[in-house]
């Protein structure tokens, strides 16, 4: 089959420079961080929502799937589609900020901008968001967050970037831009307020890009706080660690609350590329202190922290604070000292929550683990009552399976966090060596990759991670959690009740009724 009308329909809406069918491109466009899927037809890089929108018309017309991409960093098969008629459509060129109103406090970023590029734009104006980033945040962008979920930053106190969304416009399956929230009227207004009548933004958040694709984003905007603190616990119980965590969130007292067990430090510390990394580590610490006295206690606070972040062996809580004044700070943290306490914890040095604070989007060598590993997590979000049983069943989980894991090299470190103080965010990540995929090489700093030696295919490994990976999710199923980041890994039309999955049917009918648009994704096929 010819596959030239579809790319001359590609030039013509989007450009002849924004379409290419080289097979570099196209190898990269196939995988992810965790796997790789057959190559698309072409990758098309629109320079506008209307070429998005010409170029989406133009690939459902001539029967073709569309993929959408934003910066590439997913590991739940997001845009890696088992289709081979497809067309992979790169967002990164929708990479501007239209419009910041630090009167009106709300700004518009198109798909493509990344989180650090919002937060760099914001921070010299006094501004933030609410939530205002991944971990991944220097190469994750806007429409990625707002298609598979994306949290971290500020989200103990503000959940994620769905909950700070007023509006969006998205390009859909017949070649339209549909618009939602006030972007909607008639008579169109700023984009302020969300729910005008039935929440229309909601059907495109954390659609993993099955209902259309989203070009620009109205995001609410907040004062930057005037004052930041943190606070970091050592528990030698997992369960005590799961608990104080649950107490903070509750409280409400902190942006960023999460536990790292320990194996999870190691890994970390051991993945520091050596003395540069301690000098930007420190180097950033002050900047971010801001001068002087401030400087000076960041300096001692780290210093007092070392390297040893953490008795070895201890699960560990890392928190940050901010408010209006040092004095509404100092009385978080306070609380916070008196909740760890409550179950068994200990101060240590905030080492941990500083330095992600202080430069929260450095680069993008952490897609690679320890001395080069592959590393992919899987998620669920349950209510704080329900946490201390799931986390007991994933580790009997993984207990059954312990021999295999250590005879082919593959561990398990676990993350948990605060979203809001209403649910428990749960992550099992899964390491082991294996051949690196084009995304890893591409995102990882060339000097760093020359001080790995490249690791050899591992089938043994990868097939027990696929398996574990399976177990994992069918865990999250049986318990009735949610998870964030669906893309082809978690199970959800089959997991909802009959009346829902009806109408998600209907809705994908009535935008996609051919399904073109990102198949397989939600458990929606073709």
């Amino acid at each position: 089959m010819s596959h030239d009308p579809l790319i001359r329909a590609l030039q013509e809406a989007a450009g002849a420079d924004a379409v290419r069918t080289d097979e570099p491109a196209r190898q990269l466009a196939a995988s992810d961080l965790y796997s790789s899927g057959p190559l698309p037809v072409a990758v098309v890089k629109p320079p506008s929502a209307g070429a998005v929108a010409r170029a989406v018309g133009a690939t459902t017309s001539h029967g073709y799937a569309v993929i959408p991409r934003g910066g590439g960093l997913s590991y739940t098969g997001g845009y890696t589609s088992g289709v081979e008629d497809s067309v992979l459509f790169d967002l990164s060129a929708l990479n501007r900020i239209r419009e910041i109103s630090a009167q009106d406090m709300f700004v518009v970023a198109e798909a493509g901008v990344t989180w650090k590029q919002l937060y760099e734009a914001l921070k010299p104006q006094g501004l933030r968001l609410p939530f205002f980033g991944t971990f991944s945040g220097a190469g994750a962008t806007v429409g990625g967050g707002l298609s598979h979920g994306a949290l971290f930053f500020g989200s103990a106190r503000y959940g994620s970037a769905a909950d700070i969304v007023l509006g969006l416009e998205v390009a859909v399956s017949d070649g339209g831009l549909m618009h939602t929230g006030q972007w909607a009227l008639r008579n169109a207004a700023k984009p302020v307020f969300r729910n005008f009548g039935p929440d229309l933004t909601g059907l495109f958040l954390h659609d993993g890009g099955s209902l259309g694709i989203k070009t620009q984003a109205s995001l609410r905007l907040i004062r930057a706080p005037a004052a930041t603190g943190y606070a970091s616990f050592a528990f030698e119980a997992f369960e005590d660690a799961a608990l104080a965590l649950s107490e903070i969130a509750r409280a409400g007292i902190a942006e960023d609350a999460f536990v790292l067990d320990s194996d999870a430090i190691a890994k970390s510390q051991q993945n520091q590329q050596g003395m540069g990394a301690a000098i930007s580590a420190l180097r950033s610490v002050v900047q971010s202190a801001g001068g002087g006295v401030a400087a000076l206690r960041a300096l001692i606070d780290l210093a007092r922290g070392g390297c040893a972040v953490a008795p070895p062996g201890t699960y560990t809580l890392h928190c940050v604070m901010a408010g209006s004044s040092t004095a509404a700070v100092a009385a978080d943290q306070a609380l916070a000292r008196k909740l760890a306490a409550s179950q068994r914890g200990i101060s240590i040095a905030a080492t941990v929550p500083r330095i992600a604070r202080a430069e929260p989007f450095a680069n993008l060598n952490a897609v690679l683990g320890q001395g080069g590993a592959r590393w992919a997590a899987l998620n669920a979000k349950v209510a704080h009552s329900e946490a201390a049983a799931l986390i007991e069943a994933h580790r009997q989980l993984m207990a059954r399976r312990s021999s295999e894991m250590a005879q082919k090299g593959v561990s398990v470190t676990y993350l948990l966090s605060a979203l809001g103080n209403h649910s428990f965010s749960f992550e099992s990540v899964f390491h082991w060596k294996d051949e690196w995929l084009p995304m890893h090489v591409t995102k990882v700093d060339a000097e760093v990759l020359k001080g790995y030696s490249p690791p050899q295919a591992n089938p043994p490994a990868r097939a027990l991670v696929a398996a574990l990976r399976e177990d994992t999710i069918d865990l999250f199923r049986q318990v009735g959690a949610a998870s964030n980041q669906i893309g082809r890994a978690y199970p959800y039309l089959d997991a909802l009740n009959p009346g829902p999955a009806a109408l998600i049917r209907g809705l994908k009918g009535l935008l996609d009724p051919k399904g073109r648009m990102n198949p397989g994704v939600l458990g929606l096929k073709s």
